[in-house]
């Protein structure tokens, strides 16, 4: 029953968890900051990008 009860609340307890919140949402979610938490969230997504297309840089030069 333990198998049983663990794929249980696993399975379930998070559907339901996500059923209740709904979707996430990022359709403005820096709005209400502050000026400067703008700002930085604007430079870390910045930074995300650039990590991301210097790994596929790395990746293809790899593969050449």
């Amino acid at each position: 029953m333990g198998r049983f009860r663990k794929w249980w609340h696993e399975t379930f307890d998070d559907w339901a968890f996500r059923s209740l919140i709904g979707p996430a949402q990022t359709k403005g979610a820096v709005q209400g900051c502050d000026q400067s938490a703008r700002e930085q969230w604007k430079r870390d997504i910045a930074n995300r990008k650039r990590h991301t297309r210097e790994q596929r840089e790395r990746r293809r030069a790899e593969r050449a």
